[in-house]
């Protein structure tokens, strides 16, 4: 390959339309933009205006809430531990905290902690330090064997 050969993968580049570029163009004269009126003039940004008519956004009632000092967890599932386990990707001999999970690329990122999800089987014995977990991982957990440490504030509290 040379440096003359290179191209772009066929579609990759759209040509740009050039308008008001004569009548041979296709575009000329009014660019497409019609005769007369507010939407063939420059400098028109109309969004959501109904020609002064209430628009719709304004027609319908305010809906729900959103809280402000809301948390994000990260959602694990049981099974996807178990399967990380089973690859040797986590240790169950320690206690597998949050971070261990993000080191082992379970999820990328903490976000507001990491909250287990029963979705999945478990069978291994895990001991797992956590920010949140539902009830029924709790219980497939410690049907297995293991436990699961909830950290309530950055102290830790056992659930």
């Amino acid at each position: 390959m040379k440096l003359n050969e290179l191209a772009d993968n066929p579609g990759a580049a759209k040509k740009q339309k050039r308008v008001a570029r004569g009548p041979g163009s296709g575009k000329g004269k009014t660019a497409g933009r019609g005769i007369k009126g507010q939407k063939s003039r420059s400098g028109v940004a109309i969004g959501g205006y109904e020609g002064g008519q209430m628009p719709l956004y304004r027609r319908l009632p305010k809906r729900g809430f959103n809280k402000p000092n809301q948390k994000h967890y990260a959602v694990v599932n049981l099974g996807l531990i178990e399967k990380f386990i089973a690859a040797g990707k986590l240790d169950i001999s320690v206690e597998i905290t949050e971070d261990a999970l993000v080191a082992a690329g379970l999820t990328t990122k903490k976000l507001d902690g990491i909250r287990i999800l029963a979705k999945g089987e478990i069978t291994s014995k895990v001991m797992l330090k956590v920010s949140g977990a539902s009830a029924t991982a709790v219980e497939a957990v410690t049907k297995a064997g293991g436990s699961v440490t909830l950290l309530a504030n950055g102290a830790a509290a056992a659930a």
